[in-house]
């Protein structure tokens, strides 16, 4: 069975929000990522990048609408990732479960330590935003 992540996809000022992850499972502890997380039962996928927002950055944000998807294999389950584009409205910032967060601008996504599954995704975002 799949596990449904949904990441956002934030731009501010022609540059893109990347998180360092300081909780997950060893392998992917410390890499970036486009910040997001499990869509909850009952939740559509929209409220859920919502709510992961606030939760990871106590920030509001509002989902416009999907991009594209990418499909990792952990070993132990099948996730399946899907990047939605969201506008950010309001809040300051605070590191809930990140070490660090930064705005990169889309050619220079590839320079940082990305988990597996959000590589394809900045490869995407490099080539269609």
């Amino acid at each position: 069975m799949n596990t449904v992540v949904v990441a956002a996809l934030i731009k501010k000022d022609n540059k893109y929000l990347i998180a360092k992850r300081a909780y997950d499972e060893e392998e992917n502890l410390g890499k970036w990522e486009f910040p997001g997380g499990k869509v909850e039962m009952d939740e559509d996928e929209f409220t859920a990048i919502e709510r992961e927002m606030k939760e990871e950055f106590e920030i509001e944000v509002r989902a416009v609408k999907y991009l594209t998807s990418s499909k990792f294999d952990t070993g132990k389950k099948i996730i399946l990732l899907k990047l939605y584009e969201c506008e950010y409205i309001r809040g300051e910032f605070k590191l809930n479960a990140h070490s660090e967060y930064a705005f990169v601008e889309k050619d220079k996504l590839l320079n940082y330590d990305l988990a597996p599954a959000d590589i394809e995704f900045a490869k995407y975002v490099k080539e269609n935003c």
